[in-house]
């Protein structure tokens, strides 16, 4: 996948290359990345579109070929469906969101709390979400943003079964941080718990985050200007 991203592979070709047929191999692959073939290589086109889109002038049509869309319409929807931005507000602003929605517009009476665990690790912001299934990508249900390891909470979960996810980028330079984030350098730590079922009560989910591996989905959703993120918590902790 990693190595053919403008071509029209099928699950297939990516059986056919593992030497499985394609249903054990659809069944390994998702045991293995927690999701299926199809949308681990949707993400990695739409990852390498985002380092395009930072490291280059070509147009949003070129990148869309050179990540395998032939319609420039259908990358650019899928785009703004999975990083929250569509290609030229991603480019516009270097990669940073001003403001991270949610899904869940009305609140609920859930509440996920625990610890996230990296040890080791040096100060680095850690973006803590709740989402559908194991992909970061779109809006949260819920989040928050941490300026270390350590406890956080989030309040008003609607009823649902949802994964817990986190990624950490290991510098202590915010501006550095959401950069790496958004084009994959090396240092990003993750880690996923869940499905967690929230039914209108407090859920307890301890989290370790580990170095991103080959097999991890990328991060795809547009992450928080890491300058606002930083303001929001000193502002927690004075509160």
């Amino acid at each position: 996948m990693y190595d053919n991203l403008a071509d029209p592979v099928t699950i297939d070709d990516m059986a056919r290359a593992a030497m499985f047929s394609k249903f054990h191999f659809a069944r390994m692959f998702h045991r293995a990345t927690g999701v299926s073939p199809g949308r681990f290589l949707s993400a990695l086109r739409l990852q390498h579109a985002k380092r395009l889109l930072l490291d280059t002038s070509l147009y949003v049509s070129d990148i869309s070929l050179q990540v395998g869309y032939n319609s420039v319409g259908t990358f650019s929807t899928r785009f703004t469906q999975h990083v929250g931005l569509s290609p030229t507000t991603f480019r516009r602003q270097q990669g940073f969101t001003p403001v991270i929605g949610t899904t869940a517009a009305r609140g609920g009476r859930g509440q996920v709390h625990g610890e996230i665990r990296s040890p080791g690790s040096p100060p680095g912001l850690i973006f803590v979400g709740l989402f559908a299934d194991r992909m970061p990508a779109g809006w949260p249900v819920r989040c928050t943003v941490l300026d270390r390891p350590g406890r956080f909470a989030l309040t008003d979960v609607p009823d649902g079964d949802w994964y817990l996810l986190a990624h950490f980028v290991g510098t202590t330079d915010l501006d550095e941080a959401a950069s790496h984030a958004y084009t994959g350098a090396d240092g990003l730590a993750v880690g996923v718990y869940g499905p967690l079922r929230v039914r209108g009560r407090a859920v307890h989910a301890e989290l370790g985050l580990r170095p991103m591996t080959l097999l991890d989905p990328p991060v795809l959703m547009a992450l928080l200007d890491a300058r606002k993120a930083a303001r929001e918590v000193l502002a927690r902790r004075a509160g």
